[in-house]
């Protein structure tokens, strides 16, 4: 039976609950379970409060205030701006300026300027409201800024419909799943992937709070999503992790998976995980197919209605022979609308012919899978001549038992250019930095050997779990 055009959120389709398509457990999160009929309902309250707002921010800490600001925002028609919980005074301040945030929604910090609007639990309300326009902003997502200030990504609801079906259709995503993660609520892969792809599919899911694997091991779902660092705290305790095994898909992404760490967990839970590629502006545009080769470190091929290709830097074609390196350009009906405020950086991410440059180098193979190296601007080292991806190396070097974690660079030489240093954190007993360095050339091509092994107690990384190189020297 129809119940009327389709909506972003599919399932809180408010004609199909009225008929009776309710579950009790649509959203589980911070010890607290809302039913479908709920959620509409507190959120459609949430929605009368701010329908004649244009923008409001929402602090994105996993609660179920959380949840209902985004889903009262979307329902109202009104983009949201979901902010970091642990963001620094200047970044807070800089998203609330550049994104012209009328107000937050829910939670704040201490100290605001902005007027505060609650959101209420058990407040409920049925007024219905029109489907938004399909091509207006329903988020407005901040970069990491590791190479200057955040930039607002525009994200039409057009752009998520299309990448949350695309992926539903490469993963076998339905509502008979139940997904489980404990990932951030202010990015793609906890946000829109893991909190709006199970309202527009129809299946429950269950936030973690924390992606902890006795959290995840309890869950009992059938579709989990990760960082690789949730994978491999996964592995190191194998009782848990063979509890997965029950999942019907285990999910990596944000970050590349070392390869270590795909064969441990394939081994404990019967089943290799699937890799996916994405960012902020083009959202999910890679993935292994639930029914496609899992290869370690690579991952898969263009979801539907996504095309790809690769370019030197002089924009030429790069062959997809699996082993050429070239600059990831992408096409696609999920891709963002822009940077807020900022055309110059819009146009230059912009090819003439109308792909976005994403900034990531990588090889595609004659069957169309393709392998990340990393970003152009730190993980293609220039070094004596050749053009070395540092994920190929960081792979090798992740393949010796002694090695917990790893960043390579490239460093200035006056000689070479770029020399190769390899930043390693040692399992317990250590080993010996011309080991580490015989063991990678072993693997790869002589000139592909790192010059420089540095030990660290850790490296830099993100609130998804991303190495910051940047501040690797």
């Amino acid at each position: 039976m129809s119940y009327g055009p389709p909506l972003l959120l599919a399932s809180l389709n408010p004609a199909a609950i009225a008929a009776g398509a309710d579950i009790p457990d649509a959203v589980t999160i911070d010890d607290a379970t809302l039913s479908r009929s709920d959620l509409l309902g507190a959120a459609t309250s949430v929605a009368e409060r701010i329908a004649r707002a244009d923008r409001v921010a929402v602090l994105a800490e996993p609660t179920v205030r959380t949840v209902l600001a985004v889903v009262g925002c979307l329902i109202a028609g009104v983009t949201v701006v979901p902010v970091p919980p642990d963001s620094g005074a200047a970044e807070l301040e800089h998203i609330l300026r550049d994104s012209g945030a009328q107000a937050w929604l829910g939670a704040a910090p201490d100290g605001t300027g902005l007027p505060v609007v609650p959101v209420r639990l058990h407040a409920r309300s049925w007024h219905t409201y029109p489907e938004p326009d399909p091509a207006s902003t329903a988020f407005i997502l901040y970069t990491s800024g590791t190479t200057g200030a955040p930039k607002g990504v525009m994200l039409s609801r057009a752009a998520i419909a299309a990448g949350l079906d695309a992926l539903a259709e490469a993963w076998d995503w339905t509502w008979k799943d139940t997904l489980v993660h404990g990932l951030p609520l202010f990015h793609v892969h906890g946000l829109i992937l893991g909190l709006l792809g199970p309202l527009r599919v129809g299946s429950p899911v269950i936030h973690t709070g924390k992606p902890t694997p006795e959290a995840y091991a309890a869950a009992g779902g059938t579709l989990y999503f990760g960082v690789p660092t949730v994978w491999s705290r996964v592995v190191e305790k194998p009782e848990l992790a063979r509890e997965l095994g029950k999942a019907r898909l285990l999910v990596s992404g944000s970050a590349p998976l070392p390869v270590p760490v795909f064969e441990r967990l394939t081994e404990l839970t019967g089943q290799a995980p699937v890799e996916r590629y994405g960012m902020s502006e083009t959202m999910i545009t890679l993935s292994t197919r639930a029914d496609g080769e899992r290869r370690p470190g690579w991952v898969g091929t263009p979801v539907r209605g996504v095309r790809t290709r690769l370019r030197d830097e002089a924009g030429e074609p790069v062959p997809h022979d699996g082993e050429s390196i070239g600059g990831l350009q992408v096409r696609g009906p999920m891709l963002f609308d822009g940077y807020l405020n900022r055309p110059d950086a819009t146009a230059a991410d912009w090819t003439d012919d109308g792909w976005f440059r994403t900034g990531d180098v990588a090889v595609i193979d004659a069957d169309g899978r393709h392998r990340i190296v990393g970003r152009e601007s730190i993980d293609l080292i220039k070094s004596g001549g050749y053009r070395i991806g540092a994920g190929e190396i960081e792979t090798a070097l992740l393949g010796h038992p002694a090695v917990a974690e790893v960043a390579v660079v490239g460093l200035p030489d006056d000689d070479l250019g770029q020399r190769i240093v390899a930043f390693v954190v040692a399992r317990d007993g250590g080993v010996d930095a011309a080991e580490l360095i015989a063991h990678v050339g072993e693997q790869v091509s002589a000139h592909k050997r790192p010059r420089e092994i540095r030990f660290v107690d850790a490296l830099p990384r993100n609130a998804m779990g991303k190495v910051q190189k940047k501040l690797l020297s």
